[in-house]
């Protein structure tokens, strides 16, 4: 797949493993205590306490204590049984509820960055003899948003500077991109006949065809090899003559779908799919949750991605798996409900604390709504799940890139893709940056020689790797070397005649020079392609489609 922010380049695709979950819980636990500055409070607990008959129980002390801290805050329960806690930083906490006649309820509590935690409690009676766990804390995972529609246009409105907001746009679009290439079935979802078609040959079944043309067994058999083999074209036409003679089958019914979509019919796949589902289920079919998933990427292609988003969060509610959580996460993101997506991500990294995509994911959402710093963390945790995967460090080094300060912990993630990498092009100027950014305010000369050291390296790597140069001409402007800037800014422009920034930039170095003609031709040129640009941008707005969503955050809203 292509690199995300970078011209006709290809970076390593595959499934992301979890290499390292001790690492993970260790900088979950850590990363709230660096700073305020890098973690600010974002999170809530928003609670509903009632009796074993439903009643809101009033005047309830509620205490929160976070683990590792020997104090806590407290709360008590209002008129209709609820509390609140916020803000709070992202981490584990210890709840307990106390009040005379009922007996002490304590559970744990983990808390994810700008999370809003719903939980129900059902207090039993001081004198109850039930063993039932109904004193246990039972935790709402539903959403705390309902998306509510779509709005044609997004505008260009939303909060932060143009640089944030475009650069937001494209870790979404990358982030959906992080989604499996291969088409996921159920284990029986190919009818199970691996052994057969590896021994089987293409001769061996199109014979078999030719005997029984009528056969579902044979163009099943033969759509099921063709389909292995990712020729999804030559697979249709046997699938869709299985389907005619068997349409109960879901098993075949879900790889031709998959088949169509594959080969950009959207509409068909999506009838079929439509089709099955209203079938009765089979044994050896797939399962509803995975027909939702196809349903909500084929809604999704067909420009109906209220309807996408629904199937996702329907796929989820049945089967609470890392695919389902990121492709959710992923859909609300790419239109720009960037809180609705924090929420989900997060109870997806809850639920699979190994998956690398699923807090780049979270890092994604959170840039995107302003928290660059907190963002960044994630994308730290997401490289320390999978440091030889170089998706976490090309987001966090396009953020950081964007970012006019350093952000933390980019320094020495970035520092580690580079020795990981050390022939990766994009893996030495991330590296220069964030150096570079680190060191701005003190700017000695070791550092500015291993910046300029590490864009060389890079611009040798790829000499096409326009933004490196045009960084190389920066830093030789920044200190005074004209001839040398101009020199980086034209090999820029050379690479990529259609980087502004490298126009401009160039005619402010001939503008010092006093090359006035020279000057004036580099700004015309950056007007124009500026206008472009922009022109193109808000086109991608206008034709995104916004998801409007409303947050249910009032405490007296919840489960009455």
């Amino acid at each position: 797949m292509p690199f995300p922010f970078t011209r006709n380049r290809e970076f390593l695709g595959g499934r992301w493993i979890g290499l390292a979950l001790l690492i993970t819980a260790a900088w979950i636990a850590l990363g709230p205590r660096l700073s305020a500055q890098q973690t600010p409070k974002s999170a809530q607990v928003v609670g509903i306490v009632r009796d074993s008959a439903g009643k809101a129980v009033v005047g309830v002390r509620v205490s929160l204590r976070e683990e590792g801290r020997a104090d806590s805050i407290e709360a008590a329960t209002n008129s209709v049984g609820a509390f609140v806690f916020s803000p709070l930083y992202a981490g584990s906490y210890t709840l307990t509820l106390q009040k005379t006649g009922f007996r002490d309820t304590i559970d744990s509590i983990q808390l994810a960055a700008a999370e809003a935690k719903h939980c129900n409690f059902a207090l039993t009676a001081a004198d109850s003899s039930s063993t039932a766990s109904s004193a246990a804390v039972r935790l709402d995972d539903r959403p705390n948003f309902t998306v509510a529609g779509v709005t044609d246009t997004s505008g260009s409105g939303g909060h932060g500077s143009e640089t944030r907001m475009r650069t937001g746009e494209a870790l979404a679009r990358e982030t959906v991109g992080l989604e499996p290439t291969e088409p996921k079935r159920d284990s029986a979802g190919g009818t199970g006949e691996a052994a057969l078609h590896g021994s089987a040959s293409e001769s061996s079944l199109r014979t078999a065809l030719l005997q029984s043309p009528n056969s579902y067994e044979a163009n099943h058999r033969l759509g099921e090899f063709y389909f292995r083999a990712g020729k999804y074209g030559e697979a249709i036409p046997p699938l869709q003559a299985a389907y005619q003679a068997n349409p109960q089958d879901r098993a075949n019914a879900f790889t031709l779908a998959i088949a169509l979509k594959a080969c950009g019919d959207f509409a068909h796949a999506r009838e079929l799919v439509n089709r099955t589902l209203a079938s009765e289920q089979s044994a050896d079919g797939p399962d509803e949750s995975n027909l939702r998933h196809l349903l909500g990427d084929l809604d999704e292609k067909l420009d109906d991605p209220l309807a996408a988003e629904h199937e996702y969060e329907r796929a989820t509610e049945l089967d609470a798996s890392e695919q389902n959580y990121f492709a959710w996460g992923a859909e609300l993101l790419l239109h720009r409900a960037a809180a609705a997506a924090i929420e989900v991500f997060g109870k997806g990294v809850r639920l699979h604390p190994d998956s690398a995509r699923m807090l780049a994911g979270l890092g994604a959402a959170l840039y995107t709504s302003g928290s660059a710093d907190e963002g960044a963390l994630r994308l730290c945790q997401a490289s320390d799940l999978e440091h030889t995967n170089p998706n976490p460090y090309l987001f966090l080094g396009k953020m950081q890139e964007a970012a006019s300060t350093p952000l933390p912990c980019a320094e020495e993630k970035l520092a580690r893709f580079v020795r990981d990498q050390p022939d990766n092009a994009l893996a030495n100027y991330y590296y220069a940056l964030a150096l570079w950014k680190q060191d701005r305010g003190a700017q000695t000369s070791d550092t500015l020689r291993h910046t300029e050291a590490l864009l060389n390296k890079a611009t040798a790597i790829d000499p096409m790797l326009d933004s490196a140069f045009l960084q190389l001409g920066n830093l030789y402007s920044v200190h005074g070397d004209s001839k040398a800037a101009v020199g980086a800014y034209q090999k820029a422009v050379a690479a990529n005649p259609t980087n502004s920034q490298a126009h401009y930039r160039l005619g402010l170095t001939y503008k010092r020079m006093g090359d006035r003609e020279k000057s004036n031709g580099e700004f015309a040129e950056y007007k124009e392609l500026e206008k472009k640009e922009a022109d193109q941008v808000e086109r991608h707005r206008r034709a995104l489609r916004q998801f409007l969503f409303v947050l249910k955050d009032a405490p007296g809203a919840q489960n009455q």
